[in-house]
């Protein structure tokens, strides 16, 4: 990835490593006040690489960030039964301030009733139907980390979406529907884009955006000539070879800002996921001043 002419980068890293340090602060006046040290319950279903990766990742962050950390496997052949019963003992477990599920989860598990068995105010990864309606109603609750992390982002940045154009390419649940639903609520124009699309259709739609959110997991789909001059594109795919969905060089001729592939929205994800374990963890305690 080489040096962009004209676009500014959008430091993830940098903001990430901000995010954790503040964070950890408040984790440590929290165990000071409370004598509790906030705790984040991670649960992965099988030995996927990746997975085992990420989650290995998340526990080390956790202890740089005061945040003690549950680590819980289960086999490859777990039943959906049985992942329930285990999000729903961690739910009830008082010493447990937030739970992760890894995902994937295996073809045979649902998913979904999965996820729905996480405690909402435990749900510090977003995934429940519950955060999503609140992050579409504006009410309470845990925004999901990658498009919470992306809005931290974009305000870091100065980007105020009110008014703006925003095209999402993607529409999964966790990633490309909410990252739509918060830029709407900062009062921006939103378009979905995904895989039925047209991508002529797809083109136009990017050619118009202010803000581009890329969130399709298909290398350098976005391409660069169609990014409107100036514009601010936030690349949250991850793809083989270290690249992100935006042909990034020739996007980096047109747009404003950009974000790295790595280093722009992974970090964030999991800076926030840090930050919404010791908000679960105040507001569990009863100190949370808001």
């Amino acid at each position: 990835m080489s040096t962009p002419a004209n676009a500014r980068l959008m430091d993830g890293s940098g903001l990430a490593r901000r995010l954790v340090e503040e964070t950890a602060a408040r984790a440590a006046d929290l165990t000071r006040r409370t004598g509790a040290r906030p705790c984040l319950a991670t649960v992965l279903v099988g030995e996927d690489p990746a997975s085992v990766t990420y989650v290995r990742m998340k526990r080390a962050r956790c202890e740089k960030a005061g945040i003690r950390s549950r680590h819980v496997e289960l086999p490859a052949t777990t039943t959906t039964e049985e992942l329930v019963a285990t999000l729903r003992a961690l739910s009830e477990d008082p010493d447990v301030h937030g739970i992760l599920l890894q995902h994937p989860v295996g073809r045979h598990i649902d998913e979904r009733a999965a996820f729905e068995a996480i405690a909402p105010e435990k749900d510090v990864d977003g995934v429940t139907t519950s955060s999503f309606a609140a992050m579409s109603f504006g009410l309470p609750g845990f925004v999901s980390c990658t498009p919470g992390g992306i809005m931290r982002l974009l305000d870091a940045y100065d980007v105020d979406p009110a008014g703006k154009r925003a095209v999402v390419v993607g529409r999964s649940a966790i990633l490309g529907k909410p990252a739509g639903m918060l830029l709407l609520a900062r009062n921006a124009t939103v378009t979905y884009c995904h895989s039925y699309t047209p991508a002529d259709d797809l083109s136009a739609a990017v050619r118009e955006a202010d803000i581009v959110v890329a969130a399709v997991g298909r290398a350098r789909f976005i391409k660069g000539e169609d990014v409107k001059p100036g514009a601010v594109v936030v690349d949250a795919g991850y793809n083989e070879g270290n690249v992100g969905d935006v042909d990034f060089d020739a996007a980096a001729e047109r747009a404003g800002l950009i974000t790295p592939v790595p280093g722009g929205v992974g970090p964030m994800t999991i800076a926030t996921l840090l930050a919404q374990t010791v908000d679960a963890a105040e507001r569990q305690l009863g100190t949370a001043t808001a």
